[in-house]
């Protein structure tokens, strides 16, 4: 274990935040042209083959070596929803509010812990849960403003994202942390070619958009790649706050690519939202084993 870096690593979680908040915009700006199955087709398909390059001559057969396939396998799949939906959502809603929809996951997973894993949901589990969804509604604000269809969108990628991150904490004991980044790289691309002839249509990218479509791929290893790393170096319960730099991100890529600015009912939301899942992670940290 390496020794602990927690400035380093933080860092490297802000980077990784970044990465994604950059693949959430530029998937927003690419589908208004390009099929969205499509850009989930590339992101995974880009980061296969950064892997392969740069981790398979090295690892080898210990890179698909798994005790689980097909834990492995579903778990992958839920993370394609994931991106699909999100990035469906990303189409036609504002960037902030359809992340921090998708930031419902973290209290979605602690509330699913106690039937799925065993874990003891306690009283400040539910408070923070019943807080994060009350501040997910006053972002989504059913029948207002927003889309509903994009609200849709989001709410299952945040389905796809709570089973996924379920899943990972039933696989994180006993397999390899590159081989699980590995197979959602692997299936993501498998899958997704499978139905590429059905929605390959219309003109060609030009040279800024295939650009565009191949960075997909790339700001997701990238993300993952600095997201694992930051875990080498410090406790995830000292990182889980800086996940929800994120928002802060996805607001500003929102304001500068789309001049759209989330409004103080929003902006009071997505901190209900963070404030719950980090007063909540918080309390776990210090609560006796």
């Amino acid at each position: 274990m390496p020794a602990p870096r927690p400035l380093f690593a933080i860092g490297l979680m802000l980077l990784a935040v970044l990465c994604f908040a950059a693949l959430d915009a530029t998937s927003k700006t690419l589908s208004q042209t390009f099929a969205v199955p499509l850009l989930v087709w590339a992101r995974y398909t880009f980061h296969f083959l950064l892997m392969v390059v740069f981790l398979a001559p090295s690892m080898k057969i210990r890179l698909i070596a798994t005790r689980r396939p097909r834990l492995q396998v579903l778990r992958a799949l839920m993370l394609v929803g994931t991106t699909g939906f999100a990035m469906a959502s990303f189409r036609t809603m504002p960037l902030a509010e359809a992340t921090a929809i998708l930031f419902v996951t973290p209290l979605a997973v602690a509330l699913l812990a106690g039937p799925l894993l065993g874990e003891r949901v306690g009283t400040t589990r539910w408070i923070a849960v019943v807080a994060g969804f009350g501040g997910m509604l006053l972002v989504a604000r059913p029948g207002g403003a927003m889309s509903a269809a994009g609200i849709a969108w989001a709410l299952a990628a945040a389905a796809c994202y709570t089973i996924y991150q379920i899943q990972t904490r039933m696989l994180s004991p006993s397999e390899n942390t590159w081989t699980m980044l590995f197979y959602t790289a692997l299936v993501g691309t498998v899958a997704m070619s499978l139905g590429l002839p059905l929605f390959w249509s219309g003109a060609l990218p030009t040279p800024l958009q295939a650009l565009m479509i191949a960075s997909l791929g790339i700001y997701g290893g990238t993300g993952h790649f600095l997201l694992i790393r930051a875990f080498r170096h410090v406790a995830a319960s000292t990182l889980s706050p800086f996940l929800y730099a994120q928002l802060v991100w996805a607001a500003v890529f929102g304001w500068l690519f789309y001049g759209h600015v989330p409004d103080g009912i929003s902006i009071a939301g997505m901190a209900i939202i963070a404030g719950s899942s980090i007063a909540m992670a918080a309390f776990e940290q210090r609560r006796p084993c």
